[in-house]
């Protein structure tokens, strides 16, 4: 009898994973792909990036599909960072945008950074208008204003 033996590569390393965003009371599913955890991802507002912390990486393929309401650049004009040095990256873009580029051993922080991140809920529009609405009732009741 003759058995033949398949050794089969550790599948769980390529299988598309996904991360659970939550942001201003939205949520997002952030699928991604490569040999590494992730640990966490954030979005910074100011530098209009999401930033993503890893751990365990091997050389390997970084792949990562991104909301279009997260994050996008004006014509697709991402900048991607990897430990501090920009990398070259290619891009498919449907409803949403497929990053992939490549990742060394022990890389410890992505950052991809865009045009617009999703916008915090407009507390400062809404302390601008309560303001002035206020001015202007206070101003009216005090001066005796008119608009003749």
């Amino acid at each position: 009898m003759i058995f033949t033996v398949l050794i089969l590569p550790n599948l769980s390393v390529f299988a598309e994973k996904n991360y659970h965003l939550e942001i201003d009371d939205k949520s997002f599913d952030i699928k991604y792909n490569f040999n590494g955890d992730v640990i966490a991802m954030e979005i910074d507002k100011e530098s209009t990036s999401l930033l993503i912390g890893t751990e365990n990486v091997k050389d390997t393929q970084f792949q990562i599909t991104l909301p279009a309401d997260l994050i996008h650049a004006n014509n697709n004009a991402f900048a991607v960072l990897v430990n501090g040095y920009e990398v070259e990256y290619t891009i498919t873009s449907s409803k949403d945008t497929v990053l992939t580029f490549f990742v060394p051993d022990f890389t410890e922080e992505i950052e991809i950074i865009g045009t617009y991140v999703v916008p915090e809920f407009p507390l400062g529009v809404i302390l601008v208008f309560g303001s002035t609405f206020g001015i202007i009732i206070t101003l009216l009741k005090t001066k005796k204003l008119s608009f003749r």
